[in-house]
């Protein structure tokens, strides 16, 4: 590339990605200094069109970032009222009590919102403090020094050619410099990898996990709508043929968050989890709460699970990673934005005090310290053995161990279990098909399940299909010559939202892409077998549209 002439923009931080962390360092630097020069980057459309999580929010990132929160109109309306925990079955459940668990588990004090209307009110409060928000902006590279730090990023490159080549009618985009580059892309950031990949920031760390988190906004019979209930639930349909459960939030508006979450360590190349959201609906309990109600918007993403011993190192030569581009979700919980907002904070005044002091393009290690000492570190640590019990041993030993575990370091700060690790990642957790059964999903209804393509018309995503495919194949013969008799082809079935087919034609199996369905859950990069997909971001604006996620 090193022939496209770029216009080159200076600030002191540039920040990839306006989710809540990325946000929350923007506005930490600009109440710190009002006259630093700070812009964040944003793929989607419009800030929060990328943005889907459960959620319910702890308020301590925000208490710690803007303590007014309430007084400047924050979108934090329905509080938690009421905390259901059930182990399902195929036709019933048994209610899990609450007085045996940690306090770490208790939602007393926490918000059900949109992540994606918090976020668009975290914009404005940045833009209020003078921070410059670019939406539609991807930044597809990162722009090193002489040094080998990361300097910037290129950004705003719009009109490819088909095969990835500049033509006449492309628009380069921009560089972006800046004396440090904060990376807070959420889980498995093209640009992330390719630095946590550079400077090895990995590197004797356990491996990273992931899990499938699908969602659906629900707008129910007012009759049945309990404002401010949280209901989480564990077991049927997934039982022992993967990790995960379900999340239903009552917010306002008589609508409700139905979400479903499948760990990617699953090794059953069969399984479906897309189908099996879908089978999780019509458990009496759920379909008594849905029936008369209609879907309103569906979307999906991957989520990080690694936890405390899976986080790289934060830091590397010119920037930081913030977020879940580092893997901050606290897993029993099922929350990762508190931290995330945390994070944020601390980036941002880790890069103020070096900036005050005359540096530029350096480690910020000051960040680290806050990260791993701090309230970040602690949260993470405490439920760190959870996530590799159940993968170890399953559900039900998961539950009393994992338990057990939360108490010991909540009372005593100590694990009797040390620091587990977590073996294999995802993609190697994959077994041959030969070693499983099928699993027969019911054909969906189309009155509480619905088929892949209907739901995905629900994230409203969208992309310009002249542009190259954002979704690269290190070898194309790979998907047919490996992944089909081996694995039988499961891109076919854990992308949530139907961009893989295996066709025939003229007598042969062909592997195809449709990457306008794509909705950025970056699964196929984490879960494919043969490690054999990378993907990549696309023009800026393009994706999912989510209203209220």
């Amino acid at each position: 590339m090193a022939e496209i002439e770029r216009e080159a923009m200076e600030y002191d931080v540039v920040i990839v990605g306006a989710g809540p962390a990325g946000l929350s360092a923007a506005i930490r630097l600009k109440q710190l200094d009002a006259d630093l020069d700070v812009v964040v980057l944003e793929k989607g459309s419009e800030v929060g069109a990328h943005i889907l999580s459960g959620a319910v929010l702890d308020p301590c990132g925000l208490d710690a970032l803007m303590p007014d929160w309430k007084e400047k109109g924050a979108p934090l309306n329905v509080a938690v009222k009421d905390d259901n925990f059930y182990m399902l079955g195929e036709a019933g459940q048994i209610r899990i009590p609450n007085a045996p668990m940690p306090p770490l588990m208790n939602n007393h004090g926490n918000y059900i919102v949109s992540m994606g209307n918090v976020c668009r009110w975290m914009a404005e409060q940045a833009e209020e403090l003078g921070v410059e928000i670019f939406p539609g902006m991807a930044c597809s590279e990162l722009v090193y020094g002489d040094k080998g730090e990361v300097k910037g990023v290129v950004a705003g490159v719009f009109g490819l050619e088909e095969d990835g080549s500049y033509g006449p009618n492309t628009e380069p985009g921009m560089e972006l410099h800046g004396k440090y580059v904060f990376l807070s892309e959420g889980v498995r950031g093209s640009l992330s990898k390719e630095v946590i990949a550079k400077y090895g920031l990995a590197d004797g760390k356990e491996v990273q996990k992931y899990g499938l988190g699908m969602k659906e906004i629900w707008e129910i019979d007012p009759a049945k709508h309990k404002e401010g209930s949280v209901t989480h639930t564990m077991g049927w349909p997934l039982n022992s043929n993967a990790g995960g459960g379900s999340f239903i939030y009552h917010l306002d508006n008589n609508q409700v968050y139905v979400g479903f979450v499948v760990h990617l360590n699953y090794k059953n190349p069969h399984l479906y989890p897309y189908m099996e959201f879908q089978r999780f609906k019509h458990h009496p309990m759920v379909a008594e709460l849905l029936k008369g109600g209609k879907r309103v918007a569906y979307g999906a993403r991957a989520i990080t699970e690694g936890g405390y011993q899976s986080m790289p190192k934060l830091t590397f030569p010119g920037g930081a990673l913030l977020g879940c581009a580092a893997g901050m979700v606290n897993v029993p919980r099922i929350k990762g934005n508190h931290n995330a907002m945390l994070s944020g904070k601390a980036a941002a005044e880790s890069a103020y005090a070096a900036i005050q002091a005359g540096r530029a393009s350096d480690e910020l290690t000051g960040y680290e310290d806050d990260v791993r000492d701090g309230p970040i570190g602690k949260d993470l640590k405490m439920v760190r053995n959870v996530k590799p019990m159940w993968s170890k041993w399953g559900l039900t030993a998961s539950l009393a161990l994992g338990g057990f575990d939360m108490w010991t370091n909540n009372l005593f700060g100590l694990s009797l279990f040390g620091t587990l690790g977590h073996g294999k990642n995802d993609a190697e957790a994959t077994e041959p098909a030969e070693k499983h059964k099928t699993i027969d999903y019911p054909k969906p209804d189309g009155v509480l399940s619905f088929d892949r393509l209907t739901n995905v018309s629900f994230a409203a995503t969208n992309h310009e299909e002249s542009q190259p495919c954002h979704l690269h194949l290190g070898n194309k013969d790979t998907p047919i010559s490996v992944n089909l008799p081996k694995y039988d082809e499961p891109a076919q079935r854990y992308c949530p939202a139907g961009v893989y087919e295996v066709v025939e034609k003229d007598g042969k199996a062909e592997f195809v892409i449709n990457f306008q369905n794509c909705v950025h859950c970056k699964t196929c990069d984490i879960k494919d077998p043969s490690q054999n997909i990378n993907w990549t971001t696309p023009q800026g604006g393009d994706g999912p549209n989510y209203p209220n996620m």
